[in-house]
């Protein structure tokens, strides 16, 4: 059995995944510091103004779509509010309403997607702004318990600041692109002659031709590192909103159901767009890389394979 799939039960699970998450942000920032230090060493001995352009850059335009990302998602996909007077909405209103009252969260709002594809997310930049939205064709084919298990995962979601994560993770992505995209252009119009004029005083020799051959790799790799440490982010609060969900309907086997029913259906989804699907709980496009098990899959997946999150949610319920 694999390191992460060995048997755990739903609290061990959630400190694993936090762990994780919190493994994967320290090499998140310590990517940006070595491209920030190559980048203020050789381009601009020692003073660090690229590096903090950068990260406010990131940060800015992050914490903007933090604010206004929430509405701007749930007007994408055209999604209305749920009404009480329809049995399947009201249904789904008590689900909510159970599922915060065990979390000890706020209601959040309760939208309905005009979409025929199974599925359902959450977003918002905290408990009390928070959004639940399902889509027509998730009422249509879940059951109760199925759909308090989906549920319970888009309010773990929430209650776990997974939005709030994402938008850090956002402006360090940022951060990264930028300064990979400063340092080539540094490079092409004469980041050379710098270097030069630096390394003519002797200060340095070896030590500084190592520290700019790994730089320079950094930068060529930038856009590749940032995007798979981001899925890395995306796939760990997946499986921590798993758990989540666990510990709040005590009924890992409803999530089971969930999951397969959802990802078995290949209805093409028509209100949910690509840039959206990384908050639905299971890929709305069924691409082969979210759904397969291999090294690279797992690097640039936003979402675990079902087969992985079915196994760790069958140990969590020690069958």
């Amino acid at each position: 059995m694999s390191f992460y799939n060995r048997k755990r039960n739903l609290y061990e699970q959630q400190v694993h995944n936090k762990r994780m998450t919190m493994l994967v942000m320290a090499g998140f920032i310590l990517f940006l510091g070595l491209l920030g230090f190559g980048f203020d060493i050789i381009m601009l001995e020692f003073f660090p103004l690229g590096t903090l352009f950068a990260l406010a850059l990131g940060a800015g335009t992050a914490l903007w779509s933090y604010n206004s990302g929430a509405a701007s998602v749930i007007r994408s996909t055209n999604a209305y509010p749920a009404d009480p007077n329809n049995p399947a909405h009201r249904q789904l209103i008590n689900i909510v309403d159970e599922m915060t009252i065990a979390s000890g969260i706020p209601r959040p709002k309760i939208f309905i997607v005009p979409d025929k594809a199974p599925n359902a997310f959450a977003t918002g930049k905290n408990p009390e702004d928070g959004y639940v939205a399902v889509t027509e064709g998730l009422l249509q084919i879940l059951n109760r318990e199925e759909l308090q298990a989906v549920i319970a995962h888009e309010i773990a979601h929430i209650r776990n600041y997974d939005i709030r994560l994402m938008t850090i993770v956002a402006a360090l992505v940022g951060a990264i692109l930028l300064l990979a995209m400063m340092a080539r252009r540094a490079m092409w119009f004469g980041g050379g002659r710098r270097s030069g004029r630096g390394s003519q005083g002797g200060g340095g020799g070896p030590v500084m031709i190592i520290v700019l051959v790994v730089w320079i790799i950094g930068i060529i790799l930038a856009p590749i590192i940032a995007n798979m440490m981001a899925m890395m982010v995306s796939r760990k609060r997946e499986y921590l909103a798993d758990a989540t969900a666990t510990e709040l309907t005590r009924n890992p086997n409803g999530l089971i159901s969930a999951l397969h029913k959802i990802s078995g259906s290949f209805i093409k989804p028509t209100a949910i767009h690509r840039d959206t699907a990384h908050l639905c709980i299971s890929d709305p496009f069924h691409l082969k890389r979210e759904q397969s098990t291999g090294f690279f899959s797992d690097l640039f997946s936003t979402h675990p394979p079902v087969k992985k999150r079915v196994e760790a949610l069958r140990n969590m319920s020690y069958q």
